[in-house]
C-alpha cells in the first residue's frame, strides 16, 4: 500500500477517534438532556463516519474490493441519528412541564410536539 494512502487512512482514524472522544465527553459532562443530545448526534456521528470511511478505503486499497457493508452502515447511521435525536427532544418537551411552559404559543388547540389535524 502506498505511503500516501496509509497517511490518509491513519488521519481519518485519528480524526474519527478525536470526534468520538469529544462526543463521548459531551455526553458525560453536559448538564441536561437537551444539551447532551449534541454529543452523540453530531460529534460521535462524524467520528464513526470517519472511521467507516477509513475502513472502506483500507479494504479498497489493500483488499482490492469495495466494501458495501461500511457504506450501508454509514448511510443508516447518518439517516437514523438525527431522527432519533429529534424524537428524544420531542419526548423531553412533552414530559417536562417546565420546558413546555417556556415554549411560545402555537396558535392551535394542541401544543408543541402534537399533531394538529385541522391544520391550524
Amino acid at each position: 500500500m502506498p505511503f500516501l494512502s496509509e497517511v490518509l487512512i491513519a488521519s481519518l482514524i485519528l480524526i474519527g477517534a478525536f470526534f468520538l472522544f469529544v462526543g463521548s465527553l459531551g455526553l458525560a459532562k453536559l448538564p441536561d438532556l437537551m444539551r447532551r443530545l449534541h454529543g452523540p448526534t453530531k460529534a460521535t456521528t462524524l467520528g464513526i463516519g470517519s472511521m467507516l470511511v477509513a475502513s472502506m478505503l483500507y479494504f479498497l486499497l489493500v483488499g482490492g474490493h469495495f466494501s458495501v457493508h461500511e457504506l450501508l452502515i454509514t448511510i443508516f447511521l447518518f439517516l437514523t441519528a438525527p431522527v432519533s435525536a429529534h424524537m428524544i427532544a420531542k419526548a423531553h418537551i412533552l414530559r417536562s412541564r417546565r420546558e413546555r411552559s417556556a415554549l411560545p404559543v402555537t396558535g392551535g388547540k394542541v401544543g408543541w410536539a402534537t399533531l394538529d389535524e385541522n391544520g391550524s
